[in-house]
């Protein structure tokens, strides 16, 4: 039998933050660490399991037999299990084999602080160390002014499987070579950051990442965890931001996952009131455990830290927020003063974020949030969640339902458009245009426009203007930027074909041109979450379906003034209210004959009238074209 020496990284400072769920480094000591102990080349094993009566390492290293290395449990009550297996290292394979206290059934475990996890369907982990020299320096410096509230966000949400593939060789980009190709794509069409869909480790590929079983490991899918640093570092060089998406809300019940890990409801809550997922068939972690809070923090530190990430987006946080989120009455117990609140996810969010934002002052944190719970993007100094963002969800729906309706009943549903503004500054709002809202039945972007050929195009190009200039940052799927025809398939590249058409490829240079729009004037993010930035001229006129309104900057020379025309009817010697007298020139036009529009409709400089209209003194008059959204700047 081979021994297993007696060694340990922790102190018992590290334990009893451990138990009082402030340890936020634990995958500094946890999991798998190559060492070298006297003179012994080997590895390092901790895991946590305190209803566990024996847990030995299993691997490679030991042809897999359970006993030879058996982990000695801390003398502390912690419930660590920890040893130095001599002869491990890098590369070897290994799972914990672990009896439970509570029965004789043994089970094989993933270690939940893997660095690393073979490629599913394999499903051990494998120690791993992943040095790397980072060449992102200048950015790391300067983030700060990049992830800033004030300013701008045009984030691009991809899917690294379906983004793009080797058709001839069916198979998915590896890290270093999206490290080529989806870098200089972002940069081409002038997005800020991007946001990957979960690159934790996942067993089901029909899950798109959102059912993780390795919190700590990039998914081999792609390639080593250097290779995904690589492609960070490439994003950091060419100044885009990286936003990782996180899901502290649930977890699957994969048998090498953490679902009854030692032979109790270890990362679960115990209650399936609050610890089963009935849409997604998964588990709740145990929010008010205060070792599962130094796991989850620490995996949330551990993506900042060691992969310079610039953001996480936390998914599903609704139903973490709700006790009877998607439950039945007699499906959920109130809290402790008869409420629906999970006061302990509350708690743990803001403790998440008030860590975050203590070690990693220059990142942010973007709530998935789907219901008018209050203040989650408030400090939690004032009673908020503590979130630096949160997805504007009433804007999205709102606004693809009036999208979809036809132009000649658009006149009826002006407040589907003007009802945003009524909140808009209520939280730091990102305007999403998400995955979701290309899947099961609900078809693309492009598929909800009505019309025909011409009008679904301009449709999607006055869609994305309006969006580009409402106030708040920006997110948009995959594919959304070229008009991608089909709802998404996890399963297959986009259909990048289609910018060999003119249509489709308008609609990618409109959305550069946007993005640059976005991106150079102030007016649009520099006030983006204050009302301060924002005034209408025109909310009123339904009947021809137009809005007119401004984005101001800090400057008030920075001003735009925008207007859009919701109706295939050009609105030409259209007269608008102005806040101040003076030339204007316009700056964007939708109708470019470079975007698939009619080319017909532009706007020579402007030059204010002393006519006194909308309650304002001084108007002009300009033309709108039909679908189409303008936008001026006073010279």
């Amino acid at each position: 039998m081979a021994d297993v020496i007696a060694h340990s990284l922790f102190t018992d400072f590290d334990i009893d933050l451990f138990k009082a769920g402030k340890h936020y480094k634990l995958y500094e000591k946890m999991g798998s660490h190559i060492m070298t102990l006297d003179g012994v080349e080997g590895t390092y094993f901790a895991v946590w399991a305190p209803s566990a009566k024996m847990v030995s390492v299993i691997g490679d290293f030991n042809f897999w037999v359970e006993g030879t290395h058996k982990l000695n449990v801390r003398w502390d009550e912690s419930g660590i299990w920890e040893g130095f297996v001599p002869g491990a290292g890098k590369g070897s394979t290994y799972k914990y084999k672990i009896q439970s206290h509570n029965n004789d059934i043994k089970t094989e475990k993933a270690d939940p602080y893997a660095r690393r996890c073979e490629h599913p369907p394999k499903t051990a982990s494998v120690v791993w160390d992943e040095p790397y020299k980072w060449n992102d320096s200048k950015w790391m410096k300067k983030r700060k002014k990049h992830n800033a509230l004030n300013a701008p966000f045009s984030v691009y949400e991809v899917h690294l499987g379906s983004w793009k593939r080797k058709l001839d060789e069916n198979r998915f980009l590896s890290y270093q070579e999206l490290a080529d190709e989806l870098v200089a794509y972002l940069k081409d069409m002038n997005f800020t950051h991007v946001e990957l869909m979960p690159v934790m480790e996942y067993p089901y590929d029909p899950s798109w990442g959102y059912q993780l079983t390795g919190y700590f490991a990039p998914t081999s899918r792609f390639g080593y965890p250097e290779d995904f640093k690589l492609l960070v570092d490439k994003l950091h060089q060419n100044d885009i931001g990286i936003i990782l998406d996180w899901v502290p809300s649930h977890f699957p019940e994969d048998a090498h996952g953490l679902g009854f890990f030692d032979g109790s409801n270890l990362y679960e809550h115990p209650d399936k009131r609050k610890g089963y997922h009935p849409d997604w068939k998964s588990l709740i972690f145990n929010y008010g455990r205060n070792e599962v809070k130094s796991f989850l923090i620490s995996n949330a530190v551990f993506w900042l830290d060691q992969f310079h990430a610039d953001g996480l987006r936390v998914d599903a946080v609704a139903s973490m927020l709700f006790l009877d989120y998607s439950r039945n009455e007699g499906e959920w117990e109130p809290n402790m003063y008869g409420g629906r609140e999970n006061l302990e996810a509350m708690a743990f969010l803001r403790e998440m974020n008030e860590a975050v934002y203590s070690m990693f002052p220059d990142v942010q944190t973007i709530a998935e949030e789907s219901t008018s719970f209050p203040m989650v993007s408030k400090p939690t100094f004032l009673g908020g969640l503590g979130f630096g963002m949160k997805w504007m969800m009433g804007w999205m729906h709102d606004t693809l339902q009036y999208f979809a309706k036809e132009p000649i009943y658009r006149k009826h549903h002006q407040n589907d458009l003007t009802f945003s503004m009524t909140y808009a500054f209520t939280e730091n709002f990102m305007l999403p245009l998400s995955h979701d809202e290309v899947v099961y039945g609900k078809r693309s972007i492009l598929g909800r426009m009505p019309g025909d050929e011409w009008q679904r195009f301009a449709n999607l190009r006055l869609l994305y203007s309006y969006m580009f200039t409402h106030p708040g940052t920006n997110l948009l799927f995959q594919g959304a930027e070229f008009g991608q025809s089909e709802e998404w398939n996890f399963q297959q590249s986009l259909a990048w074909h289609l910018l060999d058409h003119a249509p489709h490829k308008g609609v990618q240079e409109l959305l550069k041109a946007l993005n640059l729009l976005y991106t150079t004037e102030p007016a649009l993010h520099q006030k983006q979450f204050s009302a301060e930035g924002f005034e209408w001229i025109d909310y009123n006129d339904a009947e021809n379906s137009v809005l007119v309104y401004i984005r101001k900057g800090e400057k008030r020379k920075d001003d735009l003034v925008i207007a859009c025309n919701m109706t295939p009817m050009a609105r030409e010697s259209y007269r608008i209210g102005l806040p101040k007298k003076g030339k204007l020139k316009e700056v964007f036009n939708s109708d470019l004959k470079a975007y698939f529009g009619t080319g017909d409709f532009k706007n020579e400089v402007l030059t204010s009238d002393k006519i006194a209209w909308q309650f304002r003194e001084h108007s002009t008059e300009i033309t709108i074209p039909p679908l189409g959204m303008i936008a001026f700047k006073y010279e």
